[in-house]
């Protein structure tokens, strides 16, 4: 019972320095950091569109269009890397698939370029 006990030391103080590290980076901003708020740290940064009190007021679609790519090409991304390891097991066929894929979201690009969804005038 007690060597049982001693396998699980190191992940009990593992999560004990974890804890202790999460509650250290929490609480210390808190007291050194200085808090002094002006209107341009409070205001609406992310959204593309300043706060609104009408949630039926009609915003600019292009802010959702450019995040909607942008995920897209991520993923794209998200992909490539684990092709790119395994690239010496797939072979031929692996290398192929991967230029089919990219070269379809080449001629999606190449589209939503040409249709202008990149413009932001």
């Amino acid at each position: 019972m007690e060597s049982l006990l001693l396998e699980y030391l190191p992940i009990l103080i593992f999560l004990g320095v974890a804890v202790a590290l999460s509650l250290v980076f929490v609480v210390l901003p808190m007291l050194v950091a200085p808090n002094n708020p002006d209107s341009e740290k409070l205001s609406a940064y992310e959204c593309g569109f300043a706060a609104f009190d009408d949630a039926r007021r009609p915003f600019d679609v292009r802010f959702y269009l450019v995040s909607i790519l942008f995920i897209i090409f991520d993923l794209e991304v998200a992909f490539l890397f684990p092709w790119a390891v395994s690239l010496g097991g797939i072979g031929l066929f692996g290398f192929w698939s991967m230029m089919i894929f990219l070269g379809i979201l080449t001629v999606g690009f190449i589209y939503e370029w040409k249709k202008g969804a990149l413009e932001w005038e």
